[in-house]
């Protein structure tokens, strides 16, 4: 997260419930090798985190988009979504979909980690979260390896599977498989679980 952006979003009060959703690298060009099928899952996916963050507002829960630098070592948010959203981009209808709004936090990493050099591990507890939900891409690459750090940091860990996405969906099995053994995620589906549901049951 830059300055500006620290400056330009003001933090409220505590999270209910110490919950915060993490986006993960869905500002994304999906320019790479390989990117296809990632990206039509990317659209649908796109689709549901939105619906997850329409219940995030009304319950006064933040969301946090962590995203990739592209090897943008002097960028910012603006350039990064004005960069993944140019004409030309394959991934423009994803961006245009899940873009952050105004007050979204927005941290940018340099690697897998959401919190490796980043400005995350400083942000969570300013927003009294303890508790997060994964969403984005890759399940098997960036968002499980939030999940670990963010474990090794005793945050409790939500990773629907329907709001997560690899290249290749036994990949996502995969990585979901370690999320709910290794770091005791819950990996139920938005569907399955509420987020009202998963807030209350800090209280139980």
């Amino acid at each position: 997260m830059t300055q500006q952006d620290e400056d330009a979003v003001t933090i409220s009060g505590p999270a209910p419930g110490g919950v915060g959703i993490l986006i993960l690298d869905m500002i994304n060009d999906f320019a790479f090798p390989g990117a296809e099928g990632l990206h039509a899952k990317a659209v649908d996916l796109a689709s549901a985190i939105v619906r997850l963050r329409t219940e995030a507002d009304a319950l006064g829960t933040p969301a946090i988009y962590v995203n990739d630098n592209y090897g943008q070592w002097h960028s910012e948010k603006a350039k990064i979504v004005a960069a993944c959203a140019r004409p030309d981009s394959p991934g423009r209808d994803v961006v245009e979909r899940v873009a952050p709004r105004p007050n979204d936090y927005f941290v940018i990493k340099p690697q897998f980690s959401g919190f490796y050099a980043t400005s995350l591990p400083v942000l969570l507890p300013k927003l009294g979260v303890s508790r997060l939900i994964l969403c984005g891409v890759a399940a098997d690459i960036c968002v499980l390896f939030t999940a670990a750090d963010a474990h090794m940091r005793e945050y409790g860990l939500w990773a629907p599977r329907d709001l997560v996405a690899s290249e290749d969906d036994r990949r996502t099995d995969w990585a979901l498989d370690i999320m709910r053994k290794s770091m005791g995620a819950e990996t139920r589906s938005s569907r399955e679980l509420s987020l009202a549901d998963w807030i209350g049951a800090a209280d139980r």
